[in-house]
């Protein structure tokens, strides 16, 4: 990409954040969130489904790790670091390493040692499985290093700091003491309990209220959570009239089906509980892949130019290296080394039987089993539609019974209930791990959480669970420990749950709560960014950081993780000061996907970070007395259940209904909605650094929109000659006067030449279709001098049309009236205005994942009531999958805002 791209995205990154979304303190020259003010530039994410963050070119997928322990030169500040400024002084905080988890199951089964066990009990998974998709994780504050021993901080030291930020607060609040994640729970249900100790979730749709009765619940409840606007829907209808309307057909019926299906939990319980997730839970547990099938006997790799004959296990993982032998993993050093080590670990077990010793990765052929693969594929595609059709049938059958479960009585649908198969370990960016070998996942892996009274499922091959448990405090259905990572996989219900909707309706709740809070919020660590006590001040500077840019608040990494940090986890390496107050930061965030933005900022923020940085190395921690737990610890006592993440919710969401609100759309063109709302959440995805890399059909795919263009733009420009030539008239009317000035005379020969084969070529088609249907009849087919005649006659159009190549006149096939050549002109002008808007937006968004944001970050009634608004289809914003994962925000009302 070239400089002036880099420096329009970054002026599209200050553009979102020009005015704070509660008016914070501002200063001469500087918006709401520290950044200069700035004009309004036009900027998915682009699902869809992207600009560069940075000032310099870049692409997601092939980004190199910044350079680190680097020499710096100690920069000279002009301004003044009075004593009185400067906090207490602290050490760095060592981090500390984490530690893989074995696979019982898969160990019995494979060669390749797994790590130690870390232990992990059923009810910790649980507890982590609710976090599961937090930014981060609480963990402990991090020990200290003294004299070259680790102790642990003093716990005087530690109250007095934090006696020093209560004295300093607005409102004095006790220290907030976090409990166990089962024990809030259990007391929470106690309580439920005593108060309603018959009081259970419906096991079936409950019928519809008398629209009164509901409304005077609802004020008598009192409660602050919108309730979604309800719309007449033809099920409702049909329950009222008491009998079903007859459906065209049985796609109709199983649509009506589906629909009466839906439970409409934001009205039985918005809020839920928060404890007690379920009462009953059936589930037929998950689907195992096929095992491993070996190749044909004349299929083998290939060492020092010798056939090896390999065993399964051997020779399946060797199969994973094959297939992917034409991707760009296969040419890197990391990916290749780890992928060796344990292919040679297997064939430790399960040596060549042949007696080949494998020792050089060089010496290595994997071709044969390579060619052999794509062969299965080729042969794959050369299916017939209707073989094709029978193959996805006979899946879908064998699949049927794990897609769905019976929660509380109802049937839901499960998420991913399919277990990845064994393979190569990709990861993004430059992960250390790489290329290391996935494991076979078998029963004795994976603990089943299900009802007491249910029956427990039966795997589909051999082996027993690991233990099977009946927590109803949790949402998941299994989990297993994966090998590479150690990290912990999930079985939760589909997007569109009961279950899964509350937990992100409380999501998008608890960051519209925010807006209450948080002018005090910013007032508090406004204050504390000139705190005596350094952890305090790095804390509030981390803060500002966290709510003007919304970044992440990170995690700690271990060795074995690929290199990527979030705001508490920077290193001095990852930001630069550049006098007088800017600061630069460059680093690799989650999915190892580059960040780079340079912004104006506070001069105390400036001068914090100059301290801060003074007296350290480049690999040392920026905020050396933070971690994501005592942040979010102080973000809980700001407001109950805040946490970083919710800032970064609150400001994508805030920021999106201002977007939307400055566009005035009034008489705007649907494309133009579209085109304002897209806009909008691509600065958001900017703002969020959601990227991507430039697809790599995207420059064959403009072309093909552009061509298509200019053919729209010929069609008008061949309407308009012919009007010329009717009336001289219309060449002096403004509406007409103005030609497709990018159609060059080249061009049109070319294309008229083009469409000259295609009429040929359709002729034929339809000649020879014509006479296979005579002969079928039983009837003599046509002469080939019909065909000829009918080539002669395109042959003569196009003669004509060449020769009124450059005259401003043309005749058409046939005659049309004044008024329709007019309409046709009118249309075909609104088209190509319509699709160049849609080229600009594709081009646009080339480099912005939009879904992102969509899916975790933008409220959801925020687009629902746009639509309604500016009468727009929702189904233009939302696909399918979303606009099932939000049935509970398509049904509010057109004035909601966040």
């Amino acid at each position: 990409m070239s400089g002036d791209s880099a420096m329009q995205v970054d002026d599209d990154r200050l553009q979102v954040l020009k005015s704070a979304p509660n008016g914070a303190n501002t200063r001469p020259g500087v918006n709401g969130n520290g950044l200069p003010n700035h004009k309004d530039d036009d900027s998915s994410m682009s699902e869809d489904d992207d600009l560069p963050l940075s000032q310099t070119t870049r692409k997601s997928e092939s980004i190199s790790t910044p350079p680190r322990n680097l020499k710096r030169k100690k920069p000279v500040y002009a301004e003044s670091s009075s004593d009185e400024d400067t906090p207490l002084a602290s050490s760095p905080a060592k981090q500390t390493a984490s530690a893989a988890v074995a696979m019982p199951g898969a160990a019995r089964t494979t060669t390749v040692p797994a790590p130690t066990a870390n232990g992990h009990s059923v009810h910790k998974q649980s507890i982590k499985a609710e976090a599961a998709d937090s930014d981060f994780n609480d963990d402990a504050p991090k020990p200290r290093k003294t004299n070259g021993k680790t102790t642990k901080p003093p716990k005087k030291k530690v109250k007095e700091e934090s006696d020093n930020f209560d004295a300093s607060s607005d409102e004095e609040k006790p220290p907030v003491t976090k409990k166990p994640a089962a024990s809030r729970k259990r007391k929470v249900k106690a309580e439920s309990d005593a108060s309603s100790a018959d009081e259970k979730p419906p096991t079936k749709k409950p019928a519809p209220k008398p629209r009164g009765k509901k409304k005077e619940e609802e004020d008598a409840s009192g409660s602050d959570t919108p309730k979604p606007k309800k719309r007449a829907s033809k099920t409702k209808k049909e329950e009222t009239n008491g009998s079903p309307s007859k459906g065209k057909g049985r796609k109709k019926e199983k649509q009506d089906e589906e629909q009466e299906e839906v439970f409409r939990w934001w009205e039985a319980d918005p809020n839920g509980d928060g404890s007690v997730k379920w009462q009953t839970l059936e589930h037929n547990g998950v689907i195992f892949p096929p095992p491993y099938e070996p190749l044909p006997k004349h299929v083998k790799m290939k060492y020092n130019g010798k056939e090896v004959d390999l065993p399964p296990a051997a020779e399946e993982v060797a199969g994973f290296y094959a297939a992917m032998l034409e991707t760009d993993h296969a040419q890197d050093a990391t990916f290749n080394k780890n992928f060796f080590e344990d292919w040679k670990a297997v064939m430790k077990q399960h040596p060549p039987l042949d007696g080949t010793k494998i020792t050089s990765f060089a010496l290595c052929d994997f071709r044969p089993m390579f060619e052999y693969f794509e062969a299965e594929k080729a042969k794959k595609k050369a299916m017939s539609a209707q073989e094709k059709k029978d193959a996805k049938k006979a899946k879908e059958d064998m699949e049927a019974k794990y897609t769905t479960c019976l929660l509380d009585g109802r049937k839901e649908k499960v998420g991913n209930f399919r277990v990845e198969p064994p393979g190569l370990f990709r990861g993004r960016g430059d992960h250390p791990k790489k290329g290391a070998l996935k494991l076979r996942v078998r029963p004795e892996d994976i603990t089943i959480n299900i009802g007491e009274n249910a029956a427990i499922p039966i795997p589909n091959m051999p082996g027993k669970w690991k233990a099977v448990t009946h927590d109803n405090t949790v949402t998941w259905l299994a989990n297993w420990t994966e090998n590479v990572n150690g990290n912990h996989k999930y079985v939760f219900l589909a997007a569109g749950s009961s279950l899964k909707g509350q937990s992100d309706m409380i999501k998008f709740e608890k960051a519209r709560e925010l807006k209450n809070h948080v002018d005090r919020i910013r007032q508090n660590y406004n204050r504390d960014l000139r705190s005596k006590v350094m952890a305090d001040r790095q804390r509030a500077t981390a803060m500002y950081f966290i709510d003007k840019l919304a970044l992440r608040a990170g995690n700690e990494k271990g060795e074995d993780e690929a290199d990527t940090v979030g705001c508490c986890s920077l290193r001095c390496e990852h930001v630069t000061l550049e006098m007088p107050d800017f600061i630069i930061f460059d680093f690799l965030g989650k999915d190892s996907i580059r960040y780079y933005n340079r912004i104006q900022v506070e001069p105390q923020v400036f001068k914090n970070i100059r301290i801060f940085k003074d007296n350290k190395d480049d690999d040392d921690n920026l905020f050396d007395r933070v971690t994501t737990s005592s942040l979010n610890k102080h973000l809980t006592s700001e407001m109950k259940g805040l946490t970083a993440k919710v800032f970064r919710t609150y400001n994508a969401s805030i920021t999106f209904q201002r977007l939307l609100d400055e566009e005035t759309l009034i008489g705007a063109t649907l494309q133009e909605k579209l085109n304002a709302y897209n806009k909008a959440n691509r600065m958001v995805a900017i703002l969020c650094n959601h990227q991507r890399s430039v697809p790599k059909t995207h420059d064959q795919s403009m072309e093909k929109m552009r061509h298509k263009h200019r053919c729209l733009k010929y069609e008008r420009m061949k309407l308009r000659h012919a009007l010329f030539n009717i009336d001289s008239k219309y060449k002096k009317q403004k509406k007409y006067i103005d030609d497709e000035s990018d159609i060059d005379d080249d061009w049109i020969v070319s294309h008229e030449e083009d469409l000259k084969a295609k009429e040929i070529e359709k002729a034929e088609k339809k000649f020879a279709k014509d006479n296979e249907k005579l002969v079928e009849e039983g009837k003599k087919p046509q002469k080939d001098s019909v065909l000829q005649e009918r080539i002669e006659a395109i042959e003569e159009d196009f003669d004509r049309l060449a020769q009124e190549r450059g005259t401003k006149k043309a005749t058409l096939k046939r005659e049309r009236p004044v008024e329709k050549i007019e309409e046709a002109i009118d249309k075909l002008t609104d088209k190509a205005k319509a699709f160049k808007l849609q080229i600009d937006d594709r081009d646009a968004g080339k480099e912005v994942a939009l879904g992102t944001s969509k899916i975790n970050y933008l409220d959801p009634r925020i687009t629902a009531a746009w639509c309604q608004i500016h009468d727009v289809p929702i189904e233009k914003m939302f696909s399918k999958t979303l606009v099932t994962k939000f049935p509970w925000a398509m049904e509010v009302e057109q004035d909601w805002k966040f």
